[in-house]
């Protein structure tokens, strides 16, 4: 029955039994045969970037007055080459750069229109090459998966465009529902929209130049930079045994990012992990990933409804808020 089944079954390639070498040729042969069988024409591709790139000069300048046609266009000649490189970075370290990308455009675009408007003009721009860069590299992490998968390019490519119409109806509406429930952008509350500070302030930097920032701000910044980079070099020249107790600087730097709440978060997990492993390794190694991805992602899921119960004026029945005390 085994030699029919053999018989009956369409070789891929012509191999020589106990030859890996010769398996991973044909194996590679194949992957290869079906991802471009259904390629992407690159007319299609390039006449599909023009008349997106056409639509935004149009409709970017209506929105945003502050920004002329020609700086559209000169964020949409410049993407390609920032999108080549953060694609390939993206495939080397699985690691998405599209906002350092992003900043670039921003500085450049904010002290290119100077006082009259730069600011809102680098946003707009930094946002115009943020979405361009970041979807290149969404794009290529997702035909690799359908490489992998011996998946049809064009049925992904059109999956994409559906998913991206489907994106312009239900981003929008998203954010009306959190503008509508939450205070965004207070301090003091619990959506402080820490990035965009952020991006404003580095946009207000890229129209007034050093001079916006604070006394001695930039001798600061730049020796927490200099700092960051001996301790991680000190991290990879060190013993294992030594270097295991020097922090790593990133890790650091992200409650002081996006909040501290995050820290929070990441400390309870690491506690719960800690326990685990000391009552069983083998299921804590099976599982752990699985656990921790289920909780982040019911961490964000819940937010619908919290914004839900927030526009019907339904209170929780416990709140708990940290604040600085008053002084007497």
């Amino acid at each position: 029955m085994n030699a029919r089944a053999k018989q009956g079954r369409l070789p891929l390639a012509q191999v020589q039994d106990g030859d890996e070498g010769s398996n991973l040729s044909a194996e590679e042969k194949h992957l290869n045969e079906t991802f471009i069988k259904d390629s992407i024409p690159p007319w299609l591709a390039g006449s599909g970037y023009i008349g997106l790139a056409a639509i935004s000069i149009a409709t970017v300048p209506m929105i945003f007055p502050q920004i002329k046609w020609y700086l559209v266009l000169s964020a949409y000649v410049v993407a390609p080459l920032l999108a080549f490189c953060n694609s390939y970075g993206t495939g080397l370290t699985d690691w998405n750069l599209a906002s350092t990308y992003g900043k670039i455009g921003l500085f450049i675009f904010a002290s290119w229109v100077g006082q009259n408007g730069g600011v809102i003009a680098g946003l707009a721009a930094c946002g115009v090459m943020m979405s361009i860069v970041s979807t290149a590299a969404d794009l290529m992490q997702d035909f690799k998966t359908g490489y992998l998968t011996l998946s049809s390019p064009r049925s992904m490519f059109v999956s994409q465009l559906i998913g991206t119409a489907l994106g312009c109806v239900i981003a929008p509406l998203t954010f009306w529902l959190y503008w509508s429930a939450f205070d965004i952008g207070n301090p003091d509350g619990a959506f402080k929209a820490p990035y965009a500070v952020i991006f404003r302030e580095m946009s207000i930097l890229g129209v007034e130049g050093f001079s916006a920032l604070p006394q001695h701000c930039l001798a600061i910044c730049s020796f927490f930079f200099i700092a960051s980079l001996v301790i991680n070099l000190l991290r990879d020249v060190t013993p294992k045994n030594v270097s295991r107790f020097i922090p790593i600087p990133m890790a650091m730097a992200i409650p002081f990012y996006i909040g501290a709440y995050f820290a929070i978060d990441m400390f309870v997990g690491t506690v719960i992990l800690f326990v685990w492993e000391r009552v069983n390794r083998k299921e804590c190694d099976d599982f752990a990933g699985a656990v921790a991805s289920g909780l982040i992602c019911g961490d964000g899921i819940w937010t619908v409804p919290s914004a839900i119960l927030s526009i019907l004026r339904i209170d929780p029945p416990i709140c708990m808020y940290f604040k600085p005390s008053l002084s007497s």
